[in-house]
């Protein structure tokens, strides 16, 4: 530690704060990226999705599994990001551009970079997300099988497994007949509250 201090102290000022930018970024971003994968650090508190991860069912636009949401550009982990690639930037290049000023430029430079990179990270994963939506009045006159028994008369809610453009959606169902055990095919033929099944038997 005494041998890093030395080292540390020996390098000309800016120099030195470049490394301390990004050896002080560099420990931030592991400690978030440890945080996140181990369930204790959420994505959302820091890009601030502005998500909902219930689905909307109803008529019209609110027919959608709606898991996009607003990025935010001033937030802790994009300063962290800033940070990252300023304090990197300035200790890559300070052998490559003699001129201070101009190494800053690029340094503030390499850090826009960084939180740009994140940013469209995140959009490309939250198209994603929103590719998964569906419209569950799609479901109506679909023939598909129970995964828990219905029972009947309305006395209670099973499951059915629907699918909607390659994605198998288990949602609530009903029927105002017999019971139906599960691994029965029957026909959706209406949405009752705009997210449950009615089905009946075939």
């Amino acid at each position: 530690m005494n041998t890093f201090i030395s080292w540390l102290e020996g390098l000309e000022p800016s120099l030195r704060a470049y490394w301390i930018v990004a050896l002080l970024a560099t420990l931030v971003f592991l400690i978030q990226m440890v945080l996140t994968l181990v369930g204790i650090g959420d994505t959302d508190s820091d890009v601030d999705f502005d998500a909902s991860s219930d689905a909307d069912f109803g008529d019209g636009s609110g027919d959608t599994m709606d898991t996009g949401g607003a990025i935010q550009l001033f937030t802790i982990r994009n300063m962290v990001n800033f940070l990252l690639g300023i304090g990197w930037g300035g200790v890559c290049f300070w052998n490559v551009i003699p001129n201070r000023f101009l190494l800053a430029v690029v340094a503030l430079l390499c850090g826009c970079l960084l939180v740009a990179a994140f940013l469209f990270m995140f959009r490309k994963l939250m198209k994603l997300e929103s590719n998964g939506a569906f419209n569950i009045q799609e479901a109506v006159g679909q023939v598909v099988t129970v995964y828990i028994r219905i029972p009947a008369s309305r006395s209670g809610q099973g499951k059915v497994q629907v699918s909607f453009g390659g994605s198998v959606q288990e949602l609530p169902a009903v029927t105002s007949g017999e019971a139906i055990p599960s691994g029965a095919q029957v026909r959706i033929t209406s949405i009752i509250g705009g997210k449950v099944l009615m089905v009946d038997k075939i």
